[in-house]
């Protein structure tokens, strides 16, 4: 009967199967002295990213302004989210600089680490010895790997690369280093996808320039959305 269904159990199979209740979940977590306000553009990030999941497209753009929850959402939750889903799944991190990049792997790691998040997902556990802020690594080989733009990627590869805030800030009046970054995406990044034709790529930034990395991205092939 539905009276015996346990609360707990339930809101665990929500957390597993809608993105937008995990963020909002994790949120609490990685943010516990702030207080969450839902909007629709999570929702419209949620089913994006679980499109993405799906393998319904391959590409995403996620431009919006600091403090939307972006990168909570696409680089925190979302891979929190599938590994729980797939503790197998290869997850490749990218951001401007190694501090923004370690914040970003030390949160995911943070949710990891979580009792609620252990009960949610019971299969997905760190591998021991495998718990670096920036490269952990799950029992089952899953894991996120994470690094800085122009940093080495020898021996990595990924079955989803996700790229948030590619550009500093300060730099993007130089066409000069705005190309730096972009022709490191084209010559290194691309090539470690472990399934080039098929596994995903998730932009995640504000737009600061009309020729960022955003547009170069919007030049690539079908299967894409732009939020």
């Amino acid at each position: 009967m539905a009276n015996d269904l346990n609360p707990v159990d339930v809101f665990n199979a929500v957390l597993r199967q809608d993105l937008s209740s995990f963020i909002q979940r994790v949120f609490a977590t990685v943010d516990p002295s702030s207080a969450y306000q839902h909007n629709w553009h999570i929702d419209a990030i949620a089913h994006q990213l679980e499109r993405i999941e799906r393998g319904e497209i391959t590409r995403l753009i996620i431009t919006m302004p600091p403090r939307s929850l972006k990168s909570i959402a696409a680089s925190v939750a979302f891979p929190a989210w599938l590994l729980g889903r797939n503790p197998r799944k290869r997850v490749l991190a990218v951001s401007y600089a190694e501090g923004l990049s370690e914040k970003l792997a030390m949160d995911c790691l943070k949710v990891l680490d979580s009792p609620w998040y252990k009960e949610c997902f019971p299969a997905t556990r760190i591998e021991r010895g495998r718990a670096a802020r920036n490269d952990f690594e799950t029992s089952k080989g899953g894991g996120r790997f994470s690094t800085s733009v122009g940093g080495t990627l020898t021996g990595r590869g990924g079955d989803i690369i996700l790229i948030d805030d590619p550009h500093k800030p300060e730099d993007m009046n130089s066409e000069v280093k705005r190309n730096a970054v972009l022709d490191w995406y084209r010559s290194t990044l691309l090539s470690r996808l472990n399934d080039p034709g098929n596994d995903p790529i998730v932009l995640i930034q504000q737009r600061v320039h009309e020729a960022d990395g955003s547009v170069r991205a919007k030049s690539l092939e079908a299967g894409r959305a732009v939020l």
